[in-house]
């Protein structure tokens, strides 16, 4: 509200619908379809911010259906006559904006939605979504399955880049965070495992619910609703982190072993990092034979099959790198990618493997014409990019070079100011080179021209 308008009615007797008239910047407009993300312009939507989801969802494995209730909490950041949701497939049955109903039109993953009322900037408002359907996964410019993947026993469910929208209505990119709230309904024998503290479990007429709460703010492509036949155990961490793993019992031969050491990994990435920034932690371990990758779904990634120690320590780095702090543009993720693979090679060196160094320079070793030095890890050039080598192994080698030119007393305390100051939010590449600066008192700007926006391989090491 103007300053001189808030003095006027300092005793607030204003009604609330004149508040808002006198309070409104500018008449209600359509809230954008995406927000400009380079890579993915349709992700994600403009004019409100979502604070919560509350996710109610009954799977039926046996049928593939899916039915849901999406109830997102959100503030108008503008002025809105309408606005859009993420949301692929599925048929939607009921829709609310507040006590009203609303009518809502479809084009692709847009879901288009026309408030009864319009509403003004600053408003809180509750959004309500029935849906059904047979959910199924996108297909990602790199070719691979994201979303909602069917699996032998359930499903395996993760989102990164795209594939939140294939399983509930979402503000689908990582520039909006949120807390969430899952009830989880499988058939009995089945379990459901989503984000953060398991709240309940309840059995009824041959049916199990699960409801989880995620309290931390968690970008949609973070979220998971992993259903499946698993091996659970539960534990504690000396620091009170609630442990939850959840394992095929097919991979549990191979899997046991590697997280057993889960609780070390984070102890060791805590002194490096800072504190875990969550108060859960653990892991789920699927059979999913057609999805060739693990995702670090906050507090507890989830593998296609049973990890490797490395792939453990890189997908745990990640609840620092890319879900604490998260970035705000798909462009930038070599800062969640970089920083997970430089993690490997620092418990490598740490533990009785190879030196950070040796690792760069067997990297560096490559010639000029190898995939590594294809495109600048901070400009991948397209989402068919985001997950390639230089993105990772390149991004490592950027982190390593600042290392060597500020010394691992200055490195490892700008490792932990950016988790700190950035806790619970975002990062950019921009903000990651202020800080180095600040804390070296260097000028890094030719290193990060180089290592990380730089064509091709680097003249030298």
């Amino acid at each position: 509200m103007p300053r001189a308008v808030r003095r006027t009615f300092v005793l607030g007797t204003v009604p609330v619908a004149l508040a808002a008239l006198l309070g409104a910047a500018a008449p209600p407009s359509a809230g954008t379809a995406g927000v400009g993300d380079p890579y993915f312009p349709l992700a994600g939507n403009g004019g409100y911010h979502v604070h919560h989801y509350d996710l109610t969802l009954r799977y039926d494995p046996s049928s593939g259906r899916l039915a849901g209730k999406a109830v997102l909490t959100a503030r108008a950041t503008q002025s809105l006559s309408r606005f859009n949701l993420d949301l692929n497939g599925l048929k939607i049955t009921g829709l609310t904006v507040g006590r009203d109903k609303a009518d809502f039109s479809r084009d692709g993953q847009e879901l288009t939605v026309t408030p009864r009322r319009a509403l003004h900037r600053g408003q809180w408002f509750r959004v309500t979504v029935s849906y059904q359907g047979t959910p199924a996964p996108v297909t990602d410019p790199d070719g691979s399955l994201d979303g909602w993947i069917p699996t032998d026993d359930g499903a395996f469910v993760a989102g990164e880049p795209q594939g939140a929208m294939t399983w509930f209505p979402a503000n689908n990119h990582p520039k909006d965070k949120a807390s969430y709230d899952f009830t989880i309904t499988v058939p009995d024998g089945r379990t459901a495992v989503a984000n953060g503290v398991l709240l309940s479990k309840r059995s009824e007429h041959g049916r199990t619910t699960f409801r989880w709460r995620q309290s931390e703010p968690m970008a949609a492509y973070l979220a998971t609703a992993t259903i499946g036949k698993f091996k659970v155990t539960q534990s504690t961490t000396r620091d009170g982190i609630r442990i939850y793993n959840a394992v095929d019992p097919r991979e549990a031969a191979a899997a046991d072993p590697v997280l057993k050491k889960l609780p070390s990994v984070l102890a060791w990435e805590s002194k490096l990092f800072g504190p875990y920034p969550f108060k859960a932690a653990g892991s789920i371990v699927d059979r999913a034979p057609n999805v060739g990758y693990a995702l670090e779904t906050q507090t507890r990634p989830v593998y296609d099959q049973a990890p490797d120690l490395s792939t453990l320590v890189h997908e745990s780095a990640h609840q620092w790198f890319g879900d604490s702090v998260t970035l705000t543009s798909w462009k930038d993720i070599w800062l969640n990618e970089g920083f997970a693979t430089y993690a490997e090679w620092l418990y490598d060196e740490q533990h009785g493997g190879d030196s950070a160094q040796k690792t760069f320079d067997a990297l560096y070793a490559r010639p000029a014409s190898d995939g590594l030095w294809e495109f600048p890890p901070g400009d991948p050039g397209s989402g068919a990019n985001i997950f390639g080598t230089p993105v990772y192994a390149r991004g490592a080698m950027a982190l390593h070079k600042l290392r060597t030119a500020v010394g691992d007393r200055t490195f490892f305390r700008i490792l932990r100011a950016w988790a700190a100051e950035h806790r619970d939010g975002h990062g950019t590449t921009a903000q990651f080179v202020a800080l180095s600066e600040r804390e070296s008192g260097k000028d890094l700007d030719g290193l990060f021209r180089t290592w990380v926006y730089g064509q091709g391989k680097p003249s030298a090491p």
